[in-house]
């Protein structure tokens, strides 16, 4: 029997997925005594170049309350070729094309390797991939004239059929004619007045007068001449479009001394969503926002156009001072709720000094499935790498990217579904396995995912139905089933569909089995996830509150000691490392908003919702790696003790890369030791970080921000909030610390919040 650790790696691998628990407790009670809910971390897209699609329909299992999938769980009758569905028991014939399976000859769903299949299904006509840029020219004139050329660069990555379109706003909106040759004619728009996506569509001559629909015929078909005007094959238009854009002028409208440029971002987003939404609903498009200020008039303005009023902090937030934030969160709420019901994604590429309201405007992304880069400016290869790799293509020469995905889970009987966290909306589709608990966007069994890339991952939460009274009986296997329809960037309608189970065990005579099945990392992420969302809506220290009463209990329940005696205290290998993720998960900016402007908050944690399971354990506890004459580079701790004045420390922290050269590495590097020939191995010794930090940066996305700093250097605050506080200037002078550098915090340090957590998870009173 392979360990646990391999199977549970061999099932990330195979079908993108992580369980909390890989063993599950047969009753519901039991199953909330173990604090950690029964959830998981599901990656609807992974990668799988071993896993070519079938060009069949998949087979449904005939009762109409479950159309399970046929899997490699369900039983099968050969001779009378028949098979059992696996959720509801139900016996279905298979269709006529299965007449020559038998044992020796399966077909590719029921082999046990293939737990995850991908099928391709030819339903309706096939529709281009749809590319929309909303551009706003209130920038510097160096700025735009980057963006300028980004977005030249980004046509040529495009596949020659895909249609695109343009829209710039400053203090009006432009939507620009892509079809005629040699006049470029645009539709100008009052940045100030909202418009209806009807109204838009007749604004725009998109509406055609109905024709009489005679009884007994299908309505016909969308005709594309008319919204060909405005989004056109890239192939047709890639001179004029690039003419165009190399054309684009800074806003003439002037900006008086002491005001902010007018944006209409608001109108803006809005002609977008209503142009797509007239022309191609329910079809695969992205509308790419690029932007680089906060919108200041119009509906959706998150600030005033004086300079002398600054953007809302989080303090004016915490005060109840800032004015435009209800009603522009609304505003854009509206907006991405309507672009996701037509399976719309929106990026928001928001590069500037200052907040650009990404506060307000991060439900357009996160409902969508859009990405948010966030960035000082469009000048920077920050920009400019982040956005070509959004047009990286796989090992199949396909983009890394997919539309309008629906999620829908299916469970066995003993199971429900209490809800998803990460970027999608509830379909809101009621059924028998939808538990009333909710926890994330509850209340439904299907989500939508209106873009979709390898590494967009949910997390899905759920419960035990069965009583104490009745438990789930021994040796059965719960199963859940997930199937993802979505529109394949080769514009093909594919449908994923992934089947697992694991075994049911008493919490009562083999907890210990339970115990030995606990993935500590997903379960850290997936109560992460909890906790991010819950502070949306909570005050942060209720969040905290919350997270620490939940690892106390998980200590109480799994932890050996004895009563009042915190020295006794043990945790198993499977657990121990869960607390030390709980201690930098509430140091980390998801949580603790001191020092992140409200847009930094709303960054980060869009990233952390929706990122697999490796890149946010980095996002909780950053990796530290050192360099030293020593032998060859090594991970440490991410503690103070680590930094020492003869190593290079690299970390990674997702977001940003820092490359920190201790104090007397940093002196030899001042007096230019590196360049002299008998100090060859101090030249390699500094190059060895920076190949590695390259190697991260090329592939990373967003491009993280990337720090070279040293000993004392004012940019060392990067490594020095992230690390474990052991050293401090209060207990600098104890006896036996000689080793690394004191940091000037207030601060917990590790061991004091578990000599804490061991105090109460002992103690009788609690």
């Amino acid at each position: 029997m392979a360990t646990y650790q391999e199977f549970i790696q061999q099932n990330e691998d195979r079908d993108g997925v992580r369980f909390s628990w890989n063993v599950w407790p047969s009753s519901r009670l039991e199953a909330t005594r173990m604090v950690v809910p029964l959830s998981c971390l599901f990656t609807p897209m992974k990668e799988r170049p071993d896993l070519p699609p079938v060009q069949y329909e998949p087979v449904l299992c005939s009762r109409p309350t479950c159309k399970a999938v046929l899997n490699p769980l369900c039983q099968v009758d050969y001779r009378a070729k028949l098979w059992a569905c696996n959720f509801c028991y139900q016996r279905n014939q298979f269709p006529p094309a299965y007449a020559g399976i038998s044992e020796g000859n399966q077909p590719a769903e029921l082999m046990p390797q293939f737990s995850t299949i991908e099928y391709i299904v030819q339903r309706g006509p096939q529709t281009p991939l749809i590319f929309l840029y909303v551009v706003d020219i209130c920038l510097e004139e160096e700025d735009l004239q980057a963006l300028k050329e980004s977005l030249q660069m980004s046509l040529s990555l495009l596949p020659p059929n895909a249609l695109v379109g343009l829209i710039t706003f400053g203090r009006m909106v432009q939507v620009y004619e892509l079809s005629c040759d040699g006049i470029s004619k645009s539709y100008v728009f009052r940045g100030t007045k909202d418009l209806s996506g009807k109204q838009i569509q007749e604004m725009l001559g998109l509406t055609k007068p109905a024709a009489p629909v005679q009884q007994g015929r299908p309505a016909q078909p969308q005709d594309h001449s008319v919204s060909s005007r405005f989004l056109q094959p890239v192939h047709k238009i890639d001179m004029n479009l690039t003419d165009l854009l190399c054309e684009l002028q800074r806003d003439p409208w002037p900006v008086p001394q002491g005001k902010r440029p007018l944006r209409s971002t608001g109108i803006a987003l809005s002609i977008a969503v209503g142009l797509l939404e007239g022309t191609f609903p329910n079809t695969g498009a992205r509308i790419m926002l690029f932007t680089g200020g906060p919108p200041t008039q119009g509906p959706g303005m998150v600030v005033g156009d004086e300079l002398k009023t600054p953007i809302r902090s989080w303090h004016d937030i915490e005060k109840d001072n800032a004015r435009y934030l209800k009603k522009a969160t609304k505003y854009y709420d509206a907006l991405a709720n309507r672009s996701a019901v037509n399976g719309h994604c929106i990026d928001i590429y928001a590069f500037a000094l200052d907040q650009t309201g990404l506060l307000e405007m991060k439900c357009c992304s996160n409902l969508t499935g859009g990405h948010i880069v966030m960035g000082d400016s469009f000048n920077t290869s920050l920009f400019k790498q982040t956005y070509q790799r959004v047009f990286t293509k796989d090992y199949n020469g396909e983009f890394r990217m997919a539309f309008g995905g629906e999620l829908e889970v299916k469970t066995s009987r003993e199971l429900k579904i209490s809800g998803a966290i990460g970027p999608c909306v509830s379909l809101n589709a009621k059924g028998p396995c939808v538990s009333e608990n909710e926890m994330g966007l509850g209340g439904t069994s299907q989500w939508k995912i209106c873009g979709i890339n390898p590494f967009t991952t949910l997390g899905m939460y759920f419960e035990v139905v069965n009583q104490h009274n009745a438990p789930v009986p021994q040796g059965g296997r719960g199963a859940i089933q997930f199937i993802t329809q979505y529109q394949h960037s080769s514009t093909q309608k594919r449908i994923r569909v992934t089947t697992v189970a694991r075994n049911w065990a008493d919490a009562q005579s083999q907890i210990q089995h339970i115990e030995a099945a606990f993935d500590q990392e997903a379960a850290a992420v997936l109560m992460a996830r909890l906790g991010v969302f819950r502070a949306e809506s909570e005050e942060g220290p209720d969040v905290l509150r919350w997270l620490d009463r939940q690892l106390i209990r998980l200590c109480q329940k799994f932890g050996q000691f004895h009563k009042d005696d915190p020295n006794s205290f043990r945790l198993s290998e499977s657990f121990s490392l869960y607390p030390q993720f709980m201690f930098h998960l509430r140091r980390s900016p998801f949580l603790q908003v001191f020092n992140n402007s409200p847009d930094e908050s709303s960054y980060y944690r869009h990233h952390f919702v929706r990122q697999d399971l490796t890149q946010s354990l980095i996002m909780i506890q950053p990796i530290l790696y050192s360099y030293s004459f020593y032998g060859p580079p090594e991970p440490v701790l991410l503690d103070s003790s680590s930094i020492l004045p003869d190593r290079i420390l690299l970390m990674d922290t997702f977001f940003q890369l820092v490359i920190y050269h201790g104090e007397t590495i940093a002196q030899w590097r001042k007096a230019g030791y590196q360049e002299m020939a008998e100090y060859e191995n101090f030249k390699q010794l500094l190059q060895a970080p920076l190949d590695d930090a390259q190697e991260i940066l090329q592939t990373r996305f967003p491009m993280p921000r990337y720090v070279d700093t040293e000993h004392g250097g004012s940019q060392a605050r990067f490594l020095l909030s992230k690390v474990n506080p052991s050293q401090t200037h209060n207990n600098l002078y104890a006896w036996g610390q000689e080793t690394g550098a004191p940091i000037l915090t207030d601060d917990v340090s590790l061991q004091v919040f578990m000599d804490h957590l061991k105090k109460l998870a002992v103690s009788s009173a609690s």
